[in-house]
């Protein structure tokens, strides 16, 4: 954890993003909302905090904690699926919603101002699922984000999209989710946002999502970051991670170099 903290501090990070837990069904944060909901016995969700730890670490050096949670309950986990009542697609899930809803608050209040943002994944069918005008919708999920910490970001991802859009005005930054960062397009910004969301781009430097070498030279790596941040915006790289929680070092090369370029 120290090291880790270390490692960023050196490569210039303002912040780092880490999964509170995705298919899997563990989480690596303690909630006994979602303990009570699913009834699984003995407990998906570490007895360690992680997040309030690595918050801590970070914090000592400057560095904001962000998390990264799906939208969806967890695919890998049918009994967990069931529990929380979700139907993958383009179905309402209203009765699934107000239980998430309540995990998330739960975790957010258990932080409080140690997390200053949220990622929400798989937002993959907006207008089934939360544009209701009435909760649950955007701003209900948008609220529980926030339940801990009002001033916490949030973003909501539709998936990969090309061109910077923003999916709904109860987020502060666009959630950009880029395969091919050379395909990314600005349009129609205004102070670095794009319809009052400040823009942000998610992509990844190994040759996959938190796997293989670097798939770029750090030529390339600059380039791609600095469209964005000319523009006003912020990119989150995604980096493969070792078994002992640090980066391999020539993923840290490149952010320190990125860090010089950029700053």
């Amino acid at each position: 954890m120290l090291f880790r903290s270390k490692q960023l501090q050196s490569a210039g990070a303002g912040f780092y993003q880490i999964s509170i837990g995705q298919n899997s069904g563990y989480y690596l944060s303690p909630n006994a909302v979602y303990d009570r909901l699913v009834g699984i016995s003995p407990s998906k969700c570490s007895r360690r905090d992680l997040v309030a730890d690595l918050s801590d670490a970070l914090g000592k050096r400057g560095i904001k904690l962000m998390v990264y949670l799906p939208s969806g309950a967890p695919a890998q986990d049918k009994i967990a699926d069931a529990a929380l009542e979700w139907r993958n697609g383009p179905y309402p899930n209203k009765e699934f919603q107000r239980k998430w809803e309540q995990v998330i608050r739960a975790w957010s209040e258990r932080w409080g101002r140690k997390v200053s943002g949220w990622w929400f994944d798989g937002c993959y069918f907006p207008n089934s699922m939360y544009r209701s005008p009435e909760p649950p919708n955007f701003a209900s999920l948008a609220a529980a984000a926030r339940a801990g910490n009002r001033d916490a970001i949030v973003a909501f991802n539709p998936g990969v999209v090309y061109r910077m859009l923003s999916v709904t005005p109860y987020e502060d930054f666009t959630a950009g989710e880029i395969d091919q960062p050379a395909l990314v397009t600005i349009r129609r910004t205004a102070d670095g946002k794009v319809d009052g969301t400040r823009i942000h781009m998610l992509s990844y430097l190994g040759e996959t999502w938190g796997m293989g070498t670097p798939r770029f030279t750090t030529e390339e790596v600059i380039a791609h970051t600095r469209k964005v941040v000319d523009a006003g915006g912020a990119v989150t790289w995604d980096v493969p991670v070792a078994l002992n929680g640090t980066m391999p070092q020539p993923f840290l090369d490149q952010l320190a170099a990125l860090g010089k370029a950029i700053h």
